[in-house]
């Protein structure tokens, strides 16, 4: 019963994890039709000031976000594991003071 369980719980993690990944896929689609239309209405109706680095910018900081959140923590070494490295690294540490 207790695997079979464990196995559901799985396929549902890996399910979320999917939805994620393809919501970040999304995200990116939508953020590069975005920019160009804006980059485009930029250039064509006010040409002599490029306020399009504003949006450009505050776009690309919420793709970033969303990538961390999806992607970036594992990627950057921050995952649930580090935190125990870290205090066994702490530990290894202080019996040697």
């Amino acid at each position: 019963m207790d695997s079979k369980n464990n196995k559901e719980e799985r396929y549902l993690k890996a399910q979320k994890r999917i939805k994620d990944v393809k919501g970040f896929y999304i995200h990116i689609i939508v953020t590069v039709f975005l920019l160009a239309t804006i980059i485009s209405s930029n250039l064509m109706f006010s040409p002599d000031f490029h306020w399009f680095w504003f949006a450009t910018i505050g776009i690309l900081a919420g793709v970033f976000i969303h990538w961390v959140k999806v992607f970036g923590v594992k990627i950057l070494g921050f995952d649930k594991d580090w935190e125990e490295k870290k205090i066994k690294e702490f530990m290894s540490q202080n019996k040697s003071n």
